[in-house]
């Protein structure tokens, strides 16, 4: 399993799990997120991981988020609007945001990516 992980190289919690995958010997493919942001089929797929809840993709505490006003205006979005916005704003994208084939992960709780990686 070599999962593809999104992430800020001045993250914390994305340096603290790619920490992690070399402790547990994962080789992942690392994105750099505000370059690339992940694409829209890659924001399904994870939405499906995370049963749906499209808040959950978003980096609610950045500056981009609480600039755009996005609290108050991503009730009122369509889940295309939505998805279409994380796809072209990698600030916005809940980081780090790793994923196989078969589960995906967002954000750091090391219990959560103890799971993730088996």
């Amino acid at each position: 399993m070599n999962p593809r992980v999104y992430i800020y190289s001045k993250c914390s919690t994305c340096r603290d799990a790619l920490r992690l995958m070399e402790e547990r010997g994962v080789t992942p493919e690392v994105v750099p997120i505000r370059e690339q942001p992940p694409t829209v089929a890659e924001l399904r797929q994870m939405l499906a991981y995370l049963g749906g809840d499209v808040r959950r993709l978003f980096n609610s505490s950045g500056m981009d988020y609480r600039a755009m006003g996005l609290k108050d205006r991503l009730p009122q979005m369509s889940l295309d609007e939505a998805l279409e916005l994380l796809s072209k704003n990698g600030n916005l994208v809940k980081r780090p945001f790793a994923f196989t084939a078969d589960r995906g992960v967002v954000g750091f709780k090391r219990e959560q990516w103890d799971a993730f990686l088996g």
